[in-house]
C-alpha cells in the first residue's frame, strides 16, 4: 500500500513537472497566449508536432529502459544502441519541436501545433539525458557482478 502511493504520487509529481516544463517553453518562444478563434481537426503543423512528440515519446522509453538495463553489466553492445538510438530520437524530436515553435504564429487553439512542439521539444530533451547518463555510467566488469576481485 506504501509503495502504491509512492508511486502515485512519483507519477503526478512528474505530470505537473512535465506540464510545467512544456508551460515555460511556451513562454519562452512567446506563444502561450490561446487564440482568440480556436482551429479545429488536424492541420499539418498539428500533425508534425504529434509526429515527433510521439517520437520523443518513444525516444524517453528507449532510453529510459537503456539506463535501467545499464545498472548491471551488459555483454553485448544492445545497451549501448538501444541509448545512441534514444539519444537520436531525441535530437531529432528536439530540434523539430524547437523549429516549430520557432515558425508558430500564434498560441495554442491556432492550429500551429505549439502545444506538441513543446511537448516535442521537453520529451526530446529528456530523452537525451537518459541516453547521456546510460553512455557515460560505468559497466561494472564481469568478475565484480560474480563476487570476484577484478585486476
Amino acid at each position: 500500500m506504501k509503495r502504491t502511493f509512492t508511486i502515485f504520487f512519483a507519477a503526478l509529481a512528474a505530470i505537473a513537472m512535465f506540464a510545467g516544463l512544456v508551460h515555460l517553453a511556451l513562454v519562452a518562444a512567446h506563444v502561450s497566449e490561446p487564440a482568440t478563434t480556436t482551429v479545429y481537426g488536424l492541420t499539418p503543423r498539428r500533425l508534425w508536432a504529434t509526429t515527433v512528440a510521439a517520437l520523443a515519446l518513444l525516444g524517453v522509453l528507449i532510453g529510459g529502459h537503456a539506463l535501467r538495463r545499464s545498472a548491471g553489466s551488459i555483454d553485448t553492445d544492445v545497451g549501448r544502441s538501444r541509448a545512441i538510438l534514444a539519444l537520436v530520437l531525441g535530437l531529432i524530436a528536439a530540434v523539430n519541436g524547437g523549429l516549430n515553435l520557432a515558425v508558430a504564429t500564434g498560441g495554442p487553439g491556432t492550429g500551429n501545433g505549439v502545444v506538441g512542439g513543446a511537448a516535442a521539444l521537453v520529451l526530446g530533451l529528456i530523452a537525451m539525458t537518459l541516453s547521456g547518463l546510460t553512455l557515460i555510467r560505468p559497466r561494472r566488469s564481469r568478475t565484480l557482478k560474480k563476487g570476484g576481485l577484478a585486476a
